[in-house]
């Protein structure tokens, strides 16, 4: 079988991917797809450090602002937007480079995983949601402790979305999403692949993530979701589950005070960044770009990152 080049950069959040995947396209005539669960939203763009025309240099990237925030966006729709967008890419005679932080979307298309397309009925879904709203998510991770103890072992408390999904499955299907998903990663990549996850010193990682809420704020992040609140969204939405959305809304609803929200934010986004990194540790056939590998200043290592991908995608036969 004849197999399609596909270049992925993953890693976690604030270390770096925005600019060097574009960087990276300029390098190979590349065209990018965000792998991001929330850039895909219009009128989210500080929250969701969303990259700017000005960031994309030229390089056309796909799956950013395709959703209403009312919309409901999750893994199978990923899945089936960035099949369309890979198949544009290959007409066009480019190489695609998949980027963003979200590994199970990332995963979904690497090796094309069979998904049950939950989204005909929602009711089941907004009843788990409300119960995290009214018992809290380790209530509903209970839940799915009682349904699929190896799945709950596997998916963080925190990380509701994906505990939905889990018992989402289970109810629709009757069957175990672990014993789907152990299935579905014995299958074999139909890319010509290469998966770069890249790094850094954690202790950097999480200045970044602090300095970036930060700056967020200056930007406006409090403006945008008021704006946001305004127009009607609220956080029974997937697109207001987002880390700088559910915090501020939580802000304006008088659950606490500003600076509680920020602190809880640069918290979360921390925690978020860790199980990112958990979960490419488990992954299969990556590459580990690690930028503390590397000699000098941030600029410096991220030059000598691009060059060590741009070498191991050659050895790969890719480029």
């Amino acid at each position: 079988m004849d197999r399609k080049p596909l270049i992925i950069l993953t890693g976690p959040t604030a270390v770096g991917k925005t600019e060097l995947s574009v960087r990276l396209a300029q390098k190979l005539g590349g065209e990018i797809i965000s792998a991001d669960s929330m850039q895909v939203y219009r009128k989210m763009n500080i929250g969701t450090a969303k990259v700017t025309p000005d960031q994309m240099q030229g390089i056309r990237h796909h799956l950013i602002d395709v959703f209403d925030p009312s919309e409901d966006f999750n893994v199978f729709r990923f899945q089936e937007l960035a099949k369309k967008a890979l198949q544009e890419i290959y007409a066009a005679g480019h190489i695609p480079i998949i980027a963003g932080g979200t590994g199970f979307y990332i995963q979904a298309v690497l090796y094309d995983i069979d998904f049950t397309d939950t989204d005909t009925d929602t009711s089941y879904r907004s009843e788990l949601y409300e119960l995290a709203e009214k018992k809290g998510a380790s209530y509903v991770h209970g839940l799915l402790k009682e349904a699929d103890p190896e799945a709950a072992q596997s998916i963080h408390p925190n990380n509701i979305k994906r505990v939905v999904r889990a018992l989402e499955y289970f109810h629709q299907t009757g069957q175990k999403i672990s014993r789907h998903n152990k299935e579905q990663a014995q299958k074999q990549s139909p890319y010509n692949f290469i998966y770069f996850v890249l790094n850094d010193d954690r202790k950097l990682i999480y200045e970044r993530i602090d300095r970036r809420v930060d700056m967020m704020i200056e930007a406006g992040l409090l403006e945008e979701v008021k704006a946001l609140m305004d127009e009607g969204y609220d956080k029974s939405l997937t697109s207001m589950k987002g880390l700088g959305y559910k915090e501020i809304m939580d802000y304006y609803n008088g659950e606490r005070t500003l600076d509680e929200a920020v602190f809880i934010l640069k918290r979360d986004t921390r925690h978020f960044a860790k199980r990112q990194l958990t979960w490419f540790g488990r992954e299969k056939d990556v590459t580990w770009v690690n930028l503390n590998d590397f000699e000098g200043g941030y600029p410096e290592k991220k030059d000598m990152a691009l060059s060590f991908m741009l070498e191991k995608a050659k050895e790969k036969g890719i480029i």
